[in-house]
């Protein structure tokens, strides 16, 4: 059982991309902001972390620069959800630091996909996942 943190502000999707993330077999932490997310990784091992990219406050590419400043974070791999779909937000966002990027609304046998190739890799040099 792998331990991934997501941070996702939207309660409805926080709840279903949870679900969906337990059902798979993972312990899932939820929250809804980047700063108590990046607080909670100080002191609890993640395995992943999903990060939704327009939260309130800080956003999640300031939050995904912030984790891997950090020695303790820096390798872990992050996947961002994002509905922002405009030209060139998919390359800014694997360029902030994140490894996958999924727009919303979610394509779950994807998104899990995602997740089991990001969890494979989780440890090991860090690249983008197509």
């Amino acid at each position: 059982m792998k331990r991934i943190l997501l941070v996702e502000d939207n309660p409805a999707n926080r709840r279903l991309i949870g679900d969906h993330l337990r059902r798979s077999g993972h312990d899932v932490t939820a929250v809804e902001s980047a700063v108590e997310g990046i607080h909670l990784t100080s002191s609890i091992d993640f395995d992943l972390v999903v990060m939704d990219i327009q939260l309130p406050g800080m956003d999640g590419i300031s939050a995904t620069r912030a984790l891997r400043a950090e020695e303790r974070t820096r390798t872990i791999p992050i996947l961002a959800l994002t509905a922002l779909a405009m030209r060139g937000d998919r390359q800014r966002i694997l360029s902030a630091g994140c490894n996958g990027y999924a727009s919303k609304p979610i394509e779950y046998k994807e998104f899990l996909r995602q997740v089991d190739e990001l969890l494979g890799q989780a440890g090991q040099s860090q690249g983008p996942v197509q």
